[in-house]
């Protein structure tokens, strides 16, 4: 009898540990998926912002058409150059992927991702046919503030560099004449073919994260995408 309950206690003593063992274990997984979901929901937050941006881009594209260009000789608008641009004579195959398109990057950059035709992909309701767009572009988000930080701390450079692997991209349609009311260079509404005072445009917008950080979209497993789309009504 007293043999078999000292069997007895080495057995209890390895069946906790192999319990214990197993607990810990699902911890660790329980709290690696927390980790990998939070990572996931700031890449997401991160890439909305950034499409955020690509919003505004494009609203200040038309502003400068609409009111002339910055001249930074004079610190003012060149009002002869302002224009309400139109949209181009061919169809638009939603390649951003050109370097006509890309503004602040080329293949030279270590961070390049060719991003070729996601943004466009993106927006399933548009007539792609006979798609006519007035201006495209692509840029990256995090060449952009590292441009801003010439004389910031290396702290803050490292930041940017790390946002090398989100991209912003809009393009601009033009869609006709609009209502326009009220006072100043823009108001935002919904767009009617009635007669009116206005031009309005549409702009698309995305921001896109090269999650698996390869060079084209094409071989890409893993990315996320936010697309964003508003209306300008601009006064004739």
């Amino acid at each position: 009898m007293k043999k078999n309950e000292k069997g007895f206690a080495l057995i209890l003593a390895l069946v906790l540990l192999l319990v214990m063992s197993l607990m810990g274990g699902a911890l660790i997984v329980i709290s690696s998926g927390d980790h990998e979901n939070n990572n996931a929901s700031d890449e997401y937050q991160q890439t909305f912002y950034v499409a955020e941006t690509a919003l505004k881009e494009g609203e200040q594209w038309l502003l400068d058409k609409f009111l002339g260009p910055w001249d930074r000789r004079t610190n003012k608008r060149d009002a002869t150059k302002k224009s309400l641009p139109a949209n181009k004579a061919s169809v638009w195959d939603g390649d951003m992927g050109t370097a006509a398109a890309r503004n602040n990057y080329d293949t030279s950059s270590g961070f390049f991702y060719n991003t070729n035709k996601v943004c466009y992909n993106s927006f399933t309701d548009l007539s792609k046919a006979s798609l006519k767009i007035a201006h495209n572009e692509s840029n990256n988000y995090g060449e952009l503030l590292l441009q801003s930080f010439s004389s910031a701390p290396q702290s803050e450079k490292d930041e940017a560099i790390k946002l090398q692997r989100y991209f912003y991209e809009f393009f601009v349609i033009r869609i006709g004449s609009a209502p326009f009311r009220g006072t100043g260079s823009s108001i935002k509404k919904k767009a009617s073919n009635t007669a009116a005072t206005g031009m309005a445009y549409r702009i698309f917008a995305c921001g896109i994260f090269n999650a698996d950080n390869v060079t084209n979209s094409n071989n890409s497993k893993k990315r996320v995408v936010v697309g964003l789309e508003s209306i300008v009504v601009l006064p004739k």
